[in-house]
């Protein structure tokens, strides 16, 4: 197809045959065994028999170097492509470039158009950011109700970021009625998944009691296991709850940590 050919050019093999049951999951399984040059003529062929998503999915590959010298106008010029066939993956990313003025013109209200458009095909990655948007006021009117509509649609897709953000919302009563035990809750999905952001907000409610009974014991074991991920915030409040502790508390806290599994959300 004239569009990709004359776009993958260096790189990539793309003189061949395609294959006839080409789709996006064959060239997403060639990709994971190893086989990038395989995994391009899926998605090429995809793309050739109707995909929009298979321009998008090379347009990675050039944005990330794989296969290729990482080469992001290439990479723009994929999702360019992939968009104007209607790729919802497409729309969210090239709105992004646009959203951060990477390799295209910044442009809030541009990048809103995309975002949004892929938003309302059903993309969760999206719909998050869409919210965003909308909380932020950038490319759209800022309008909190409606990040949180996106942000309840990307949910329900098993979105951490969004279910996340559901929890801050329910926290502050920022397009959502204020109500401590459901922010709780939110952050319980994600923590539960071993989410950073989840097990402290969980160690924070634990500590002070907000819409769960209050149990130090579990504020320093959520608090320890959100440490572990990175977050100094997380470091302080289990060194500040750990002085509270009498010695058998504390050994309770660190078994806590110790023997917790994060489960997937979707499991």
């Amino acid at each position: 197809m004239r569009v990709l050919s004359s776009v993958l050019g260096l790189g990539f093999c793309v003189g061949f045959v395609a294959p006839v049951m080409a789709d996006i999951a064959t060239g997403i399984e060639t990709l994971e065994a190893g086989d990038v040059q395989g995994a391009v003529q899926e998605f090429q062929a995809a793309f050739e028999a109707g995909d929009a998503d298979g321009a998008f999915y090379i347009g990675r590959l050039f944005e990330m170097g794989l296969g290729t010298d990482q080469d992001m106008r290439r990479a723009a010029e994929l999702y360019a492509a992939a968009v104007s066939k209607g790729s919802a993956l497409a729309q969210n990313r090239l709105g992004l470039m646009h959203l951060n003025g990477e390799f295209v013109l910044q442009d809030y209200k541009r990048a809103a158009e995309l975002i949004c458009a892929s938003a309302d095909q059903g993309d969760a990655n999206g719909q998050f950011n869409c919210g965003l948007l909308y909380s932020e006021g950038k490319g759209v009117g800022q309008d909190t109700f409606r990040a949180v509509e996106y942000w309840q649609q990307a949910a329900e897709a098993d979105h951490v970021a969004a279910i996340n953000y559901l929890g801050q919302a329910y926290q502050t009563g920022n397009g959502l009625e204020q109500d401590a035990t459901a922010a709780f809750a939110q952050f319980s999905i994600t923590a539960a998944a071993g989410n950073p952001m989840g097990l402290h907000e969980l160690a924070k409610a634990y500590a002070t009691g907000a819409g769960v009974e209050r149990d130090l014991v579990k504020a320093h074991g959520f608090a320890n296991l959100a440490a572990v991920r990175g977050l100094g915030e997380a470091r302080v409040l289990r060194d500040e709850i750990a002085v509270q502790l009498d010695a058998a508390s504390l050994e309770n806290a660190q078994a806590f940590a110790r023997d917790w599994k994060a489960v997937p959300i979707n499991l």
